[in-house]
C-alpha cells in the first residue's frame, strides 16, 4: 500500500467543479489582481477566525514582515520568539531589524513555554511571538498576561492552525494582531501562495494594508515606504471556496488523528498531546521516536511518506545568535517525525502505517 504524506489530489476532485467554475469566473472576468473577489475573501477569513479586519497578502512570511513593520517592531527592539519553530518565524524579526530572542518549547506541547518568557525580557523588549504550531494552539492565556505586565505587543503566528482555539476562542484573537498563511498543504490552502493579516485594531489593519500596497493609503498617494505583495484573485476564489469546507476537513484530520492514537497507543512512542480546552487542528501528526532516521528510512521502503519539521533548532541553524543551551528544543530536533495527515486518510491506510511502525520495532 502506499501512502502519501498529503494527497492535494483526492482534496480537488472531492469539489472540483467548485474549483474550475470559480478560476474561470475569474478568467472571464480579467480580474486577476484586487477588486471584490479578493475583497469578499477577507471578509469572509476576518469572520471565520473571529475578527474584524483582515488584509490578504502574498504569502505566511510577507505576513509576518508587515506585522512585524505595523506594530513598529525596527532597529534595536528584541521579540521573544520559540526556539524550535519554522525559520520564517524567527527570520521576519531580523527582516525588520530586530532582534529574535529565543524561549524554548514546552516538552509536551512544542509550543512557547510561559514559564521561559518572562526571563526572556529586557529593556530591549518589543513583542513576544507565539507560535501555535504543529495545529496546537501555544497557551495564550499566561502569555498575554505577561505581555500586559510589561507593555509588550503580542504577535500570533498562526500559519499551522487555522481555526485552532483555547477554550473556544481562536487562535489570532488573542494578541494585537496575527498572521497566517495559505501555502498549498496547510490546512486552508491556495493553489499557489498567499497569505493574510487578522487584528481588530483599526489603525494597525489601515498600517498593513499601506504597507503591502506599495505604501499607498490610495492609489498614487503614497504615504510611507511600502513593499508589493498581495493575494491575487484566482487564489481569493480558490480559498473562498474551500474555507466553507475548512471545518468538515478539520474534523476529518481529528479523526485520522484519533485513528492513529488509538493504533499507536501500546507503542513506545510520544504521541501529540493536547491540554484540556485547546482544540488541535493537526496540521502536522508528530510523534517523538528513538531511532528516527532509521524508522523513517524503514517506512520509506514500505512506500509510506515521512517528513522531518524541522531537522534543527533555531539556535543550531548558524544563522542566528545561538543564545546558549535550550534543553526542549535541542532534543526535539533529533526525535520527532511527521507521519501522513490530511482529512481523506483511511483508516486502512493508518492502520498499515501503525503496523509498519510496530513492525520496525519488533526487529529489534
Amino acid at each position: 500500500m502506499k501512502v502519501p504524506f498529503v494527497d492535494l489530489g483526492v482534496q480537488y476532485t472531492s469539489i472540483k467543479e467548485e474549483i474550475d467554475s470559480a478560476v474561470l469566473k475569474v478568467i472571464s472576468n480579467t480580474s486577476f489582481v484586487g477588486g471584490t473577489t479578493v475583497s469578499q475573501f477577507e471578509q469572509q477569513f476576518a469572520e471565520y477566525v473571529g475578527v474584524n479586519e483582515c488584509v490578504s497578502c502574498a504569502n505566511g512570511t510577507d505576513a509576518l514582515e508587515i506585522a512585524l513593520e505595523a506594530l513598529g517592531v525596527g532597529n534595536g527592539d528584541e521579540v521573544i520568539v520559540p526556539a524550535f519553530t519554522w525559520v520564517s518565524t524567527a527570520s521576519a524579526v531580523c527582516r525588520v531589524g530586530a532582534k529574535p530572542i529565543w524561549a524554548d518549547v514546552h516538552p509536551d506541547f512544542y509550543t512557547l513555554d510561559p514559564d521561559k518568557v518572562e526571563e526572556k525580557i529586557t529593556g530591549r523588549t518589543k513583542a513576544i511571538l507565539p507560535v501555535h504550531f504543529y495545529g496546537l494552539p501555544a497557551d495564550m492565556r499566561p502569555i498575554m498576561k505577561i505581555a500586559n505586565k510589561h507593555d509588550l505587543k503580542v504577535l500570533e503566528d498562526c500559519a499551522q492552525a487555522h481555526g485552532a482555539s483555547v477554550f473556544g476562542q481562536n487562535v489570532g484573537t488573542f494578541g494585537d494582531i496575527s498572521t497566517f498563511s495559505f501555502y498549498p498543504g496547510k490546512n486552508l490552502g491556495a493553489y499557489g501562495d498567499g497569505g493574510a493579516i487578522a487584528t481588530n485594531n483599526p489603525e494597525l489593519s489601515d498600517k498593513v494594508r499601506v504597507i503591502a500596497r506599495l505604501g499607498q493609503r490610495e492609489k498614487h498617494n503614497h504615504v510611507v515606504i511600502g513593499r508589493n505583495s498581495r493575494l491575487d484573485s484566482m487564489q481569493a476564489a480558490i480559498l473562498s471556496i474551500k474555507l466553507k469546507y475548512l471545518k468538515e476537513w478539520t474534523q476529518g484530520r481529528q479523526q485520522v488523528a484519533k485513528w492513529y492514537n488509538d493504533e499507536l497507543a501500546s507503542t513506545s512512542l510520544k504521541l501529540p498531546e493536547v491540554p484540556e480546552g485547546f482544540e488541535h487542528v493537526y496540521h502536522l501528526y508528530v510523534v517523538q521516536v528513538k531511532d528516527r532516521d532509521s524508522l523513517q528510512k524503514y517506512l520509506t521502503s514500505k512506500e509510506i511518506a515521512t517528513q522531518i519539521h524541522y531537522p534543527k533548532s533555531l539556535n543550531q541553524l548558524g544563522l542566528f545568535d545561538p543564545q546558549g543551551a535550550f534543553p526542549v528544543s535541542d532534543a526535539m530536533s533529533g526525535g520527532l517525525l511527521s507521519l501522513p495527515m490530511y482529512a481523506e486518510l483511511t483508516r486502512e491506510q493508518v492502520r498499515y502505517v501503525a503496523t509498519s511502525i510496530r513492525e520496525f520495532y519488533a526487529r529489534g
